[in-house]
């Protein structure tokens, strides 16, 4: 940390051109690889625990109860990650506006990783009792930090790097991290499930299948290669040259998360909501659907399609989600990142509307008569709506912040919200289907959606604002 700072205070006296030159000296594809390995590591380490928490641990780590509620008492240590994700934002905040962004990354990339890989190493509830499950969901609380810490550090990395006129197209590589990471997880997962002949519907309680016995374990225990190749990345990389403009220029925060809240209260709430309509679209398409598509027909709970079948259907969706990532990027260069947030939200709107046609069991249809090709078309639509809103945040987000609490300040945002319209979601879908059916499901996407929309009028645009000069005006 010292040596940092000593360092950074050394370097030549901060200037537009000084600033232009420390952007052009490092090679563009160092940039994209370091953004994109980190953040598609840390959502595949967070999906393949989503997997494993409705297939594995139910059998596992929570025995001795009825079915129901050793998936909730999974579901709750799935949603732990969400609690830690805060406090992850603001932890890693701390150092990310203090020390830089660089020592702050591969903090966050460590954190999530080894409680990824100590996860396949986890003895089951079999083995040491009630400890098995309290270790899970401390180690699930590890990855929730680590993943509140990685996000802004890797928005900011391609941000503060980008060229001038194109922030919203650098901005955008972290963000094609979390349908990579969702590909790589669940694809991992359907490999190794069709390969060891595991069908979670039918195995669930055999506990001597070699899945369940140690298949589950490999997608988590693999993880640790994927961390030696992004600390490999991530350590090769210099400080951003907009944080050490801010330190030579004396504008470092003593305290962050204080200096945030202080100074930057406004937009860390218009971020928060924001990001609300994102959260929930991405997970009603991939956590609650996934239920509602293999659920019971005959108790008016999903569509009855086989979990495989359902799976292959989103991992093609989610190639969408991947595609539009950066049509997003370019358009909120090209137009702005407000009208280009303001006129997905309007398509998010009709979608969720359009839920109560399209997705009904009436017009789908249930179990072998569900019509696939029109299921994937509906899926892919709403992930091509979720590229084009999750696209453009990484710029949008820390856009809104000044240099020196804007580690910390876009990482509360993005991470309050996703408990706001992530942790939430699933389950008050599955209530909101059972009571008014899937119809009230995209009534209440179409309500977040109305929310984020409310935050982008009261918001401003920030596609030509210089990031060395954000909030000066509030000085």
């Amino acid at each position: 940390m010292t040596t940092s700072e000593t360092s950074t205070a050394t370097e030549p006296a901060a200037s537009p051109e000084n600033l232009q030159a420390a952007v052009e000296r490092v090679p563009r594809y160092r940039i994209i690889t370091a953004s994109l390995v980190g953040t598609t590591i840390e959502f595949y380490d967070f999906y393949v625990y989503a997997t494993a928490a409705v297939a594995v641990f139910p059998a596992l780590f929570f025995t001795g109860q009825d079915d129901t509620t050793k998936l909730l008492a999974s579901m709750a240590t799935f949603a732990a990650a969400f609690l830690g994700r805060p406090l992850g934002s603001v932890v890693f905040g701390h150092f990310g506006d203090r020390i830089g962004r660089k020592a702050t990354l591969v903090g966050a990339l460590l954190t999530m990783g080894l409680a990824t890989f100590l996860i396949g190493l986890l003895p089951t509830y079999h083995q040491i009792s009630f400890w098995a499950p309290a270790i899970l969901t401390i180690l699930r609380f590890a990855q929730g930090m680590g993943l509140g810490g990685e996000w802004s550090g890797a928005a900011l990395l391609a941000s503060e790097y980008a060229k001038p006129g194109k922030r919203a197209q650098a901005a955008m590589w972290p963000q094609l991290g979390a349908p990579l990471g969702f590909i790589l997880a669940n694809g991992f997962v359907l490999l190794l499930t069709t390969w060891m002949s595991f069908d979670s519907t039918t195995d669930a309680a055999a506990t001597d299948s070699p899945f369940l016995v140690w298949g589950w374990r490999i997608p988590f225990l693999f993880s640790i290669v994927m961390i030696l190749l992004g600390l490999y990345v991530r350590l090769k990389l210099e400080e951003t040259p907009v944080f050490r403009q801010s330190v030579q220029q004396g504008e470092k925060a003593k305290a962050p998360v204080v200096d945030a809240f202080r100074t930057a209260w406004k937009p860390m709430i218009l971020g928060t909501f924001v990001m609300l309509s994102c959260y929930v679209l991405f997970y009603l398409l991939t956590a609650w659907i996934l239920s509602y598509g293999i659920g019971n027909p005959a108790k008016g709970a999903g569509l009855g399609i086989p979990y495989h079948t359902f799976l292959k259907v989103q991992l093609v969706a989610v190639l969408f989600f991947a595609a539009f990532v950066p049509v997003s990027g370019w358009l909120a260069d090209k137009i702005g990142r407000r009208r280009q947030q303001i006129a997905t939200n309007i398509l998010l709107i009709a979608f969720g509307l359009s839920f109560g046609i399209f997705m009904a069991p009436s017009t789908m249809g249930t179990g072998a008569q569900v019509n696939i090709p029109g299921l994937i078309l509906f899926i892919s639509i709403g992930m091509a709506i979720m590229g084009l809103s999750f696209g453009s945040m990484s710029a949008y987000l820390p856009e809104l912040f000044p240099t020196n609490v804007r580690y910390t300040g876009s990482g509360i945002s993005y991470n309050v919200s996703s408990i706001l319209g992530a942790a939430i979601t699933p389950y008050v879908a599955v209530w909101l289907n059972s009571h008014g059916g899937v119809s009230a499901v995209g009534w209440y996407l179409a309500g977040a959606a109305v929310l984020t929309l409310v935050a982008l009028f009261i918001s401003h645009e920030t596609r030509d604002i210089d990031l060395t000069k954000v909030g000066q005006e509030r000085k």
